[in-house]
């Protein structure tokens, strides 16, 4: 007759098998499934924007649990700026507060690569995007400090929950709106308004339905 113990390590080891089963076989069904990354249209990339290849960027993590992909749309000349959107599909979507702070920890970081956000200019809100999905965002004012002088830039970082496609979207876009080479003293917010613009003018009143991120395609 087996001893209490040895039922009981048994039973461990029963225990301890069946759960290495369920992970296996959720890594190989959540594995499998294809992750489709967020975009904007193409017929959106207009005033010289366009998807830079080289920065597109992905990955995998937990046994394929948890995935994301980066796409990253850049626009140059006297005013350049960029707009990165990051597809991530886990196995429990993260909540949308959750999304929003790491967002603004990500913000943050572009400090050590040079993009210096003032806090005190903070601006969050919430809109309504082309596909539906109700988004947060975060606005902040900011200096360039790679640049001679540091020139001034504006950043937004907007999130939201796709349940659709079972994804979690982030978007940062940052856009440089001074430029001392050319001894301008206006503000130039063209680029920044391609980025945030929406038909309803939700932010700094820029009204537009060609917006990069009012058309962000997600499912």
């Amino acid at each position: 007759m087996p001893r209490k113990g040895v039922v009981g390590e048994n039973r461990i080891y029963v225990i301890i098998a069946i759960f290495i089963v369920i992970a296996i076989v959720l890594a190989v069904v959540f594995g499998t499934a294809q992750l489709t990354p967020a975009y904007v249209p193409k017929d959106f990339l207009d005033e010289g924007w366009s998807e830079n290849l080289d920065d597109r960027d992905s990955g995998s993590q937990l046994l394929g649990l948890e995935k994301w992909c980066s796409l990253t749309y850049r626009v140059e000349g006297r005013y350049p700026a960029n707009l990165t959107v990051t597809t991530i599909k886990t196995l429990v979507m993260m909540n949308e507060n959750e999304l929003r702070d790491k967002t603004i920890e990500t913000i943050e970081k572009a400090s050590q690569r040079g993009v210096v956000i003032n806090k005190s200019t903070e601006i969050t809100g919430v809109r309504f995007l082309k596909n539906k999905h109700k988004t947060m965002y975060i606005i902040y004012g900011g200096n360039d400090t790679t640049k001679d002088p540091p020139e001034k830039v504006k950043v937004i970082g907007e999130v939201w929950n796709c349940g659709t496609s079972g994804t979690s979207i982030i978007c940062i876009g940052v856009a440089q709106i001074t430029n001392s080479n050319y001894n301008v003293s206006e503000e130039n917010t063209s680029n920044w308004e391609k980025i945030v613009r929406d038909k309803n003018g939700m932010i700094d009143d820029s009204i537009g339905e060609d917006g990069l991120i009012y058309n962000v395609v997600c499912h």
